[in-house]
């Protein structure tokens, strides 16, 4: 906010002075929020550019958005974004993405203010957004910024920092059927001149969509953030999580079809359980000794326990009618992580053009333990209609079976330079290597010690045709472990990682003086050196073939008229085997999956969201998410439908400080499945048709 005074170097509130200059009354100018595509992202780079200014596709999810579109839900929020989808299930935590054409933590990264977990399976934090400042996508290959596993792209959540200022509260409580509740609670602001804080707490419970589906989760996050000197920014920040998801692993089909009427049930035993708790602790230096130099350091601990005790498995025998439960399964995952990661920026010329120029390292050491029953056990089959669940049955025990631990590197550098004021290239190189060891807790025997290191890099080049728009190319490398490192097996590790290698267009504009944005992107991926069973020895696993996808992406958001919003995005891909044969049938044989589609991959998706403030302090709201078909299995035999799910809200603005909004998710109660687990007949239906009502207070 800018004021100016006519005669008078600063406005003045009271009448002119008798016989002074007149002055006039002071016009008071507020500044629009920045345009998404000129906001500086941490994702796309290490060299602080906007997504404009990145020859990828970049996204960021603002905390407006989320609170408009009242995504508690880290995934639900994510899913928004253009050409990402879920397929999330209880063996993943809950949190697996698919993003042109690839699947899962091994080639879709999720980060946590900028780290990552190496090497487990899945990722159980953070799952609450009550928390999150902002969300960026990533999408495409992305080993020169965080190493091997995201040559689908990666999701890095960002946190809510500490802010210098007045303190400030912010409270949410929220009411909905299926006995949903919900209460957050927010603080900031200054301790003194040098030192701010920030302390987040949220939790929920539900009934959710299925029968004994009960939930419940807790997040309690703070951060003190100290300027030591001008030049000098010190952070410390803790973050912890607890979660009880539901204990639901799918619905099998009924003589190959879903039947309707079991969209409610659920099969698993009674004293089930799934329970994840995560902690990460970081310490972050910001240091700029000179306006063209910036170097950041992070050390940082990460813990995670997840365990698991449920009957997995359900198959339907035709000749019973019942349902076959049977892989009783109990594990429990003790994953740590303690690493330091800093790079340094200078912004300064090469020559006569202007360059910035960074260059980095990362460093941590990891370890994962893993307790199981050897997947053995069954709890008896139960009938589809009225299952009595019974409890968790084994006869073997649950004890410690292995434990890897992993010691990695990386080194990397980017460059920026500007031919011209209205062209640059980009170029950025990363190398990783990890030694990995296992030991056999059973049998006390060391059983794998290897090391692997592979090197990424992007080269792009970006140019402004003319104000607000902006035409980019990029070319990228990356690779793909076979498995999480972590859990890496002596037969998988002897494979190498899969490689992965991008080509990508595209255009960014602003338009209608940065009232609207719009994106397009075209590429082209294609992955080899997959993992897969040997045609002519099923018992051995081989790594052939390749894979590959092409598409387009589009986005717009503007402000369609006085009052009205829009945000959309579209994707439409081709994914496909492109050599690949694997064993299947019995006896087996050799069968090739080439022009077959991999599994719970979408290949048309969409959203759209619509505001509209009608009234003074009242705002109607509604978003539509579509989902194309996806397959359950290589062969491309089991065909999830496409779906489409419509969500409403109206908001009503009591004053400058207090909300209440009426919200309804998939209002007309469409049934659809999320992806297939354990096998693929055993599919997850998605949530059904709620209700919720939120009151919004700051203090």
């Amino acid at each position: 906010m800018l004021a100016f005074g006519a005669a008078a170097p600063q406005a003045q509130d009271g009448p002119a002075v008798q016989g002074g200059p007149a002055t006039l009354p002071a016009i008071i100018i507020k500044s629009r929020p920045a345009a998404v595509l000129d906001t500086p992202a941490s994702t796309g780079s290490n060299l602080n550019l906007s997504p404009r200014e990145t020859p990828a596709s970049l996204d960021i999810i603002r905390r407006e958005q989320l609170d408009e579109r009242g995504d508690a839900s880290v995934l639900d929020a994510i899913t928004r974004s253009g050409g990402i989808s879920a397929m999330g299930h209880p063996g993943n935590g809950g949190s697996a993405l698919s993003s042109r054409g690839f699947t899962d933590s091994t080639s879709v990264m999720r980060l946590y203010d900028g780290m990552r977990q190496y090497g487990g399976v899945g990722v159980t934090f953070p799952f609450d957004t009550w928390s999150v400042e902002r969300i960026e996508v990533l999408r495409g290959p992305a080993s020169v910024v965080y190493g091997d596993g995201a040559i689908g792209g990666v999701v890095n959540v960002i946190p809510r920092r500490p802010r210098q200022g007045p303190v400030e509260n912010e409270l949410q409580l929220t009411a909905g059927t299926e006995r949903t509740g919900r209460f957050a609670f927010d603080s900031s602001g200054a301790l003194t001149d040098k030192l701010a804080y920030r302390f987040d707490l949220s939790g929920s419970r539900s009934d959710n969509w299925v029968d004994r589906g009960e939930s419940r989760d807790l997040t309690v996050s703070g951060a003190l953030q100290w300027d030591a000197t001008r030049d000098l920014r010190l952070t410390l920040s803790h973050a912890q999580g607890r979660q009880k998801p539901m204990r639901y692993f799918g619905t099998p089909l009924i003589e190959g079809r879903q039947a309707d009427e079991l969209r409610r049930k659920n099969y698993n035993v009674d004293d089930g359980l799934i329970r994840y708790r995560d902690a990460w602790t970081e310490l972050d230096a910001l240091w700029t000794p000179r306006d063209d130099v910036t170097v950041r350091a992070k050390l940082y601990n990460v813990r995670s326990k997840r365990d698991w005790r449920n009957a997995e498995k359900y198959v339907y025998n035709p000749s019973t009618k019942w349902i076959d439960r049977s892989d009783n399964t109990e594990i429990n995952h003790d994953q740590k992580q303690t690493g330091l990661t800093a790079d340094a920026a200078f912004d300064g010329r090469l020559g006569v053009f202007k360059n910035i120029f960074s260059i980095g390292f990362d460093l941590n050491r990891s370890s994962f333990r893993h307790t199981n029953n050897t997947y053995t056990g069954s709890s008896g089959p139960v009938d589809p209609y009225d299952p009595i669940p019974g409890y968790f049955h084994s006869d073997q025990p649950t004890m410690p079976r292995y434990r890897n631990e992993a010691l990695q590197y990386a080194v990397f550098i980017e460059d920026r330079l500007e031919l011209t004021p209205r062209w640059s290239v980009i170029a950025g190189l990363r190398h990783d290597h990890a030694k990995l060891v296992r030991d056999d807790l059973v049998s006390s025997a060391r059983v794998l010690d290897r090391s692997y290191s592979d090197t990424g890099f992007r080269v792009g080049t970006v140019f402004q045709a003319r104000p607000g728009l902006a035409l980019y190319a990029q070319y990228s490398e990356a690779a793909d472990p076979v498995s999480g490192i972590l859990m890496l097996s002596p037969a998988n590790a002897e494979f190498e990682m899969a490689r992965g290698r991008q080509i990508e267009v595209g255009l960014k504009q602003s338009f209608l003086d940065g009232k609207g944005e719009w994106t397009l992107a075209l590429y082209h991926i294609r992955k080899t050196d997959l993992l897969t069973r040997d045609a002519m020895d099923p018992a051995r696993r081989v790594q052939v073939g390749a894979q590959s996808s092409r598409g387009i992406e589009a986005s717009l958001s503007m402000e369609l008229a006085r009052g009205w919003t829009i945000e959309a995005n579209a994707a439409m891909l081709r994914a496909r085997y492109d050599d690949f044969t694997e064993s299947a049938g019995s006896p087996p044989m050799a069968v090739s999956r080439n022009g077959k589609v991999p599994p719970n991959v979408a290949q048309r998706l969409a959203n759209l969201w619509l505001g509209w403030e009608f009234a003074p302090g009242w705002t109607a709201m509604g978003g539509l998410r579509y989902v194309g078909k996806r397959y359950a299995d290589n062969a491309n035999t089991l065909e999830l439908p496409s779906y489409t799910t419509t969500d409403l809200a109206l908001r009503w603005r009591l004053d400058k400080d207090t909300t209440i909004t009426a919200r309804g998710y998939n209002v007309f109660d469409k049934a659809y499945f999320t992806t297939a687990y354990y096998t693929p007949t055993q599919w997850l239906y998605g949530p059904g048709r709620r209700y919720e009502l939120t009151l919004n207070h700051r203090f």
